[in-house]
């Protein structure tokens, strides 16, 4: 049984850094190509609705020069502040040993000292229901990033709009029966078709922009302001529309393990910056010339005869993004396992060369019936734009508080300057999530349904697997104690190695007592091993274990995994370099122990119906023989009952 995972974060390994090779020349060149299709794809199709939804969706405006300059003005600011300044300067600095999102940033926000446990518990349900927001996200962007780009379709010939909602279906189902297969291979082509994408986003803009260069002057933060005062109420709900154009904010940091912070600042200065500010104003001088364009001005700012290879190379782009979203949610998950914040799952490596590149069956599948669900349920992008703002803007504002936490807290930095850069970040922050929580009953209550339920899960699990800890350590003894004692008894040894699972170093195992009691028997060598997962992406090798010798024939191991790691017992034994220890593997048996959950009334923690939960996903988590990496022929497992 492997001991349940704590967020905490020790003096010993809190403000270190893995030692990083700074990418330069062509190797930088390629990590920023690489970058745009991971990290970009998702903020790169906003151009195909956020315009659109400010003057065509549900709360729209009308389309008069001066809402036109205004909502130009202000999406142009936001990809500045919000993107620019607020990420790419400041949080992506916010790395745990160059991993970012939402859960590294909860890790290094954990109060240092003991004493905290208050901000503990306020910092890792902020982490945790920040995680489960953006498992909203990665149901709706697929859902209205393909939407948006089939409903193309219906600006070519309103013959095919019937097909739109059949044919965005049929490309997300194949979209997620290719996961298991892996994105090694086509992955290597995300990189060069959206560098095609943000060139044709930049060209088209850049052409309209030259029929009505006026349209520039939106630049000017007065037209924001402007847009506030004539427009009132209606234009901060409008707000909830502007934030569509910075949606992707999140995927920045949640990526940043994967490229570095070089590379991303690098194609978004760069590329991605420009090519969408020059679509964002070329749709806006479009609808200067035009207002009829308001219903879908992305498309008509193609010719007519690119219309077709237009609507495919969005498609593409569509899909490139919903993968880096699906990518992105199988790595939160397995940081969430190993940081003991749900059951263990099945997680298939679908890439020798990539370690990054996994496949979880359970979140694929659910992942993609929500995906389904919210296409049938809400047909158009526009109607799913209504739901998609609210999960990331509450991300984005816990963000905020957690960078306030981590710059006082582990950077040491001035009260002033620091609240001051935060208050502002906050300030925008909320202005955009309430402009967002308004559509709750259009559709925003969806994500927000969403995210309570895997944050009761998530929390019901680690609190309940934190309660069965107590309640197995009260019922065992200490081993040095057993130790003592064992020493006394006259018991048959037999040959071979015996490694007993241990969650707590300091008990005995469960297991070793039952077998005790049912076998009256010891191997010649025992060797307890307990797993521990600390809140940091790797462990270097020569941290990864240690060993001790006990005394008569008994040995424990501590074994060391970051929170991208992978558990593998075998592995990690046969690795063990110690005077006297021997690993034969068809000499080993594995004891595990299998606690049975029943909930009562007789022990206070968790109310009765969080109990029932627990012990029903207890039920169904993955097996701690699959997810150690322990081969099933040599594994003997002992259950027990244990009342929570």
């Amino acid at each position: 049984m492997a001991e349940p995972i704590s967020m905490d974060i020790h003096s010993t390994y809190a403000d270190t850094h893995i030692p990083r090779q700074t990418p330069r020349g062509r190797y930088l060149f390629v990590l920023s190509l690489t970058a745009l299709g991971v990290v970009y794809g998702d903020i790169g199709t906003s151009p195909l609705y956020a315009i659109r939804e400010c003057f065509h969706g549900t709360h729209s405006i009308t389309a008069t020069p001066e809402n036109i300059l205004g909502v130009l003005s202000l999406i142009f600011w936001s990809l500045i502040i919000v993107i620019s300044i607020k990420y790419l300067v400041f949080v992506l600095r916010a790395d745990n040993h160059g991993e970012g999102g939402i859960l590294s940033l909860a890790a290094l926000a954990t109060p240092i000292k003991p004493s905290g446990r208050t901000e503990k518990w306020i910092v890792i349900a902020l982490g945790v229901f920040g995680a489960a927001l953006l498992y909203g996200d990665g149901v709706l962007t697929p859902a209205i990033s393909v939407l948006g780009a089939m409903e193309g379709l219906s600006v070519a010939t309103p013959v095919l709009t019937p097909y739109i909602v059949p044919i965005t279906i049929a490309i997300l189902i194949g979209l997620f029966l290719l996961q298991s297969r892996g994105t090694a291979g086509i992955g290597k082509i995300f990189g060069p078709v959206t560098l095609l994408w943000f060139s044709v986003l930049a060209v088209l803009g850049l052409a309209q922009i030259f029929h009505y260069p006026y349209v520039l002057t939106a630049v000017n933060p007065f037209h924001g302001v402007d847009f506030f005062i004539r427009n009132g109420w209606h234009g901060f709900i409008i707000l909830g529309s502007v934030f569509l154009v910075v949606t992707g904010g999140e995927a920045l940091y949640a990526d940043m393990g994967h490229f570095g912070i070089r590379p991303i600042r690098l194609a978004w200065f760069t590329i991605v910056l420009p090519a969408l500010l020059l679509n964002y104003f070329g749709q806006g001088a479009l609808l200067l010339e035009d207002p009829e364009m308001a219903v879908n001005p992305f498309y008509r700012l193609a010719p007519a005869w690119a219309l077709y290879p237009m609507i495919l190379l969005a498609t593409a782009a569509a899909v490139i993004a919903s993968q880096a979203v699906i990518s992105g949610a199988f790595s939160l998950t397995m940081q969430a396992v190993q940081l003991g914040l749900i059951p263990r799952l099945k997680i298939t490596h679908t890439s020798s060369k990539e370690y990054g590149q996994i496949y979880l069956p359970a979140v694929n599948w659910a992942l993609m019936t929500g995906c389904i669900a919210v296409v049938l349920g809400f047909h158009t992008s526009s109607s799913l734009a209504a739901a998609y703002g609210i999960a990331v803007t509450s991300t984005m504002v816990i963000t905020t508080v957690l960078f306030y936490v981590v710059a006082r807290q582990r950077w040491n930095w001035g009260f002033l300057p620091i609240a001051a850069l935060c208050l502002f970040f906050l300030i925008i922050d909320l202005a955009f999530f309430g402009a967002n929580i308004i559509k709750v009953l259009d559709g925003g209550w969806f994500p927000l349904l969403l995210a309570v339920i895997v944050f009761i899960v998530m929390m019901t699990w680690k609190k309940g697997r934190s309660i069965l800890q107590r309640r197995i350590q009260k019922e065992t003894q200490l081993l040095e104690g057993f130790l003592h004692d064992i020493a006394k008894e006259k018991l048959t040894r037999v040959s071979g190695l015996a490694v007993f699972m241990n969650g707590n170093a300091t008990r005995t195992p469960p297991a070793l007592l039952h077998n005790l009691e049912h076998n009256k028997v010891l191997h010649e060598r025992v060797l307890f091993v307990t797993v521990k997962t600390r809140p940091i992406p790797y462990i270097e090798a020569e941290e990864r274990i240690k060993f001790e010798h006990l005394s008569n024939g008994f040995s424990r191991l501590k074994i060391y995994y970051g929170y991208m790691e992978d558990p593998n017992i075998p592995r990690e034994l046969a690795n063990i370099a110690q005077p006297g220890f021997v690993f034969k593997p068809e000499e080993t048996t594995y004891f595990l122990g299998r606690e049975t959950i029943i909930s009562t009334r007789k022990y206070s923690g968790m109310a009765l119906w969080r109990e029932k939960l627990f012990s029903l996903i207890s039920r169904n988590a993955r097996s701690a023989t699959a997810y150690f990496g322990i081969p099933a022929d040599r594994v003997v497992e002992l259950g027990e009952q244990v009342e929570i």
